[in-house]
């Protein structure tokens, strides 16, 4: 059986009375790819949070490779060997895209292997045109490639994404699942996720948030069918 890399037992997180995250057990396996979904105010950004140490869970616990990482800072679990991209950049726009992924880079691995490993990114995230190119000149699509690179340079082994796909063109979707796929050869992937047609072209197993708790957790056919979930979440439409 495939290694557990990230479990939650009774997750749960309060905001004075308002339950934001409700009993939330969760398990994810090495190199399995699994997107969160549902509304506003659904529970899934929270829960997103509390797993990569943005917010303190008020009950339950998070458990990576079987450590109890409960209440561990960001930098914290990122020592682990986990990527973390959140909807906040941690990029400097002055410095070019090289620059930004080696800096990155250079925070786990000597001087020579950071040069061996920028290059090796900027060649598999195809960033070679944009290379020399100030961050802070680029397209949004662009700059949320440079933001992978940041996350992928570390070859982590758990990959947690907070909407890479925002505010993207097709084309840059499309480019954005092919280097998410490209990840889980080597590392377990989590996104949270709004855009739908970007979750069908990636996604095999859908976890859906409702009021703070698990809904449904099924593969995203299943999901994407169920009558609550396309009314509810999902709009008749979708």
């Amino acid at each position: 059986m495939a290694e557990i890399v990230l479990e939650t037992e009774g997750l749960t997180k309060r905001f004075g009375g308002v339950v934001a995250s409700d009993n939330v057990d969760f398990i994810l396996k090495a190199r399995e790819l699994r997107c969160l979904i549902g509304p506003n105010g659904a529970g899934k950004s929270t829960f997103f949070k509390c797993v990569t140490g943005l917010h303190t869970p008020t009950e339950g616990k998070v458990f990576m490779r079987g450590q109890d990482t409960t209440g561990w800072h960001p930098h914290e679990i990122a020592a682990l060997g986990v990527g973390i991209k959140t909807q906040v950049p941690n990029v400097m726009d002055a410095l070019s895209v090289f620059e930004n992924i080696w800096m990155a880079a250079r925070r786990f691995m000597p001087t020579r292997e950071a040069n061996t490993k920028t290059s090796d990114i900027i060649d598999r995230l195809r960033l070679g045109p944009i290379a020399k190119a100030d961050l802070g000149r680029l397209a949004h699509g662009e700059r949320q490639r440079v933001e992978l690179g940041l996350v992928a340079v570390a070859d982590p082994w758990l990959v947690l994404l907070d909407e890479p796909a925002a505010g993207m063109s097709a084309e840059d979707v499309e480019r954005m699942s092919e280097i998410i796929h490209e990840l889980t050869r080597t590392a377990a992937v989590v996104i949270v996720e709004h855009d739908m047609q970007f979750i069908r072209s990636i996604a095999s197993t859908v976890t859906v948030f409702h009021q703070g708790a698990l809904l449904m957790e099924d593969h995203v056919d299943k999901v994407m069918s169920d009558p609550v979930v396309r009314n509810v979440y999902l709009g008749k439409n979708a």
